[in-house]
């Protein structure tokens, strides 16, 4: 098998909301965008958002979504600081593998900054 790319796929219910949060609050830029449908850059591959998911009002459990979307910077603490400049609620997490911000979208969607 010779990949030429890899991304993933999220379903939003509130896809309109929820492309803003991706795009202004966390700084994704769109690659394509068709009805219901966005492709958002990722690192080296990409985040498409759907519409037609379910929302949660609280942060999902594993059963729920048992995905959790991970992004590695290579400057954390400046990171954390723009982002929480930008509106973004998050808890820092330290660990003796890591440290992590965690943040929840708009949808329960769990997402992490992980200091590289």
């Amino acid at each position: 098998m010779k990949i030429k790319e890899s991304g993933l796929i999220l379903f939003l219910e509130n896809y309109e909301e929820n492309v803003k949060f991706y795009t202004e609050k966390l700084g994704l830029n769109i690659r394509e965008r068709k009805e219901g449908l966005s492709k958002l850059d990722f690192g080296g591959s990409y985040l498409m958002v759907e519409n037609n998911g379910i929302s949660n009002s609280t942060e999902k459990n594993r059963a729920q979504n048992p995905t959790v979307i991970r992004i590695e910077v290579q400057e954390f603490d400046e990171t954390i600081i723009e982002l929480e400049g930008r509106g973004i609620a998050l808890e820092v997490q330290r660990y003796d593998w890591g440290t992590i911000g965690v943040i929840i979208d708009p949808e329960g969607n769990r997402i992490e900054i992980k200091d590289y």
